[in-house]
């Protein structure tokens, strides 16, 4: 048996959380500066990225020792634009402690999110002189997109409608684009063609839509036991959603309704009001709908790749767990 189906998806996810609680960033003469990049990576999280770039370093050339770096690199970059978000959304909490913007102050916040991006970089860039470059050019290229993606997330917020084609290209800039790299990277470090891993760039891509689809129907219809955080939140927040967007689109006295309702005062009354708006529209299954085309155009992706039927499998495991998953 290959060596990459000797493990299961969590293994890799394994061996990402193992680096990064493993990474030294103690420092006497800097402890404010180091102290709360530590405190970000070790929130925990799902280890989503650095899971698919260890996965797919391991199918293309049986290597995930060799991605490991690049791994915690890219994390690494996710936690720092988390870290960004918070101060821009003034947000007091994420995964359930404070962030570090409420636990120390924003200046920190700031700063220590720019030295974040800076030892993503350097991680990034542990990979063989052969490949330097298209790794790099990768990282960089995503790096962009996610500040577009989230560019456009702020414009949103003083929108009062948003179509559903810009709410589209925003979640493909600001999710898809990192998962891409992630899949990229790890291909181009397991040896793959340069064709191989643009399709692996579009399997990840395919795959970051389908998830923040989903994670945007889990806001509203998960449980919140297993969700992690309040339902509603996006409806309190008044956030673009696919829900939303999707279900004013359609027009009609059921979106003129849910646009009255998004102007309630945030509370319960209002999440279980437009809870029940989208329940009428059909929402719910609207939304598995779109989750289930995205994760089909993923699949399809990698059924281009030079993959054995055998490799590819993992892939659609991993598929099956995120939009089949409760939080």
């Amino acid at each position: 048996m290959n060596y990459a189906f000797m493990k299961r998806l969590s293994d890799y996810s394994a061996m990402a959380e193992s680096a990064i609680r493993n990474l030294d960033l103690s420092s006497d003469k800097f402890d404010a500066l180091y102290s709360p990049v530590a405190y970000g990576m070790q929130a925990g999280g799902k280890r989503l990225r650095p899971t698919l770039l260890l996965m797919t370093a391991d199918a293309f050339g049986n290597c995930p020792d060799k991605a490991i770096d690049p791994a915690v690199g890219i994390e690494m970059f996710h936690n720092f634009t988390l870290l960004h978000d918070d101060v821009m959304d003034k947000s007091d909490t994420r995964r359930g402690r404070p962030t570090v913007h409420s636990k120390w102050d924003e200046n920190t916040a700031i700063l220590s999110g720019d030295t974040m991006l800076t030892l993503a970089t350097k991680k990034i860039a542990e990979v063989e002189d052969a490949i330097l470059r298209p790794v790099l050019d990768t990282f960089n290229d995503q790096a962009l997109r996610v500040y577009e993606g989230q560019r456009l997330d702020m414009d949103f917020e003083n929108m009062t409608e948003v179509d559903l084609d810009s709410y589209i290209e925003m979640i493909k800039l600001k999710t898809g684009a990192l998962l891409g790299a992630s899949a990229k990277i790890g291909a181009l470090i397991g040896g793959a063609s340069l064709e191989d891993a643009e399709k692996m760039y579009e399997f990840g891509m395919m795959l970051g839509m389908a998830f923040q689809i989903e994670d945007d129907y889990l806001d509203t219809f998960g449980n919140a036991d297993t969700f992690g955080k309040p339902i509603g939140g996006d409806i309190n927040n008044n956030k673009k959603t696919f829900l939303l967007v999707k279900a004013i689109a359609t027009a009609g006295s059921n979106a003129e309704a849910l646009k009255a309702a998004m102007k309630m005062p945030a509370g319960a009354t209002k999440v279980k009001t437009v809870t029940r708006i989208y329940e009428t529209m059909g929402m719910p299954s609207v939304s598995k709908a779109e989750v289930a085309a995205y994760s089909s155009k993923a699949l399809a992706a990698i059924k281009k790749t030079s993959l054995s039927d055998e490799r590819r499998e993992a892939f659609r495991k991993l598929i099956d767990k995120l939009i089949n998953r409760s939080k």
